[in-house]
């Protein structure tokens, strides 16, 4: 499955818990079609010491979701859009559904 997001993107929560929400992709696991998103997603995760002097706790940190559930928002246009694939000169740039603005 072709992934229409990329690291550095800035998108928008289509559903779950974070709908509405905007966040920039921090990385993405091609293998399992998921991105982790800035600040969306949260989960608490026990962390144990593990050398001497660190501490321990509980941390809140990202979660990956799935792909699908995030739409790439529009540079120009300011909307969660589809992502086009444009030829031109042979080299293979993403443009904007709604306006043709590149992302």
């Amino acid at each position: 499955m072709a992934m229409n997001v990329k690291k550095g993107d800035t998108v928008i929560v289509l559903s779950g818990k974070d709908k509405g929400k905007q966040g920039k992709v921090l990385g993405t696991v091609p293998s399992e079609a998921k991105v982790v998103v800035e600040g969306i997603n949260k989960v608490t995760c026990h962390i144990k010491p593990r050398k001497q002097g660190e501490t321990g706790g509980i941390v809140e940190r990202e979660a990956a979701l799935y792909a699908s559930k995030v739409q790439v928002v529009c540079p120009k246009c300011g909307k969660g859009t589809r992502v086009a694939h444009k030829v031109e000169g042979g080299k293979k740039t993403r443009v904007c559904k709604k306006c043709g603005a590149e992302l």
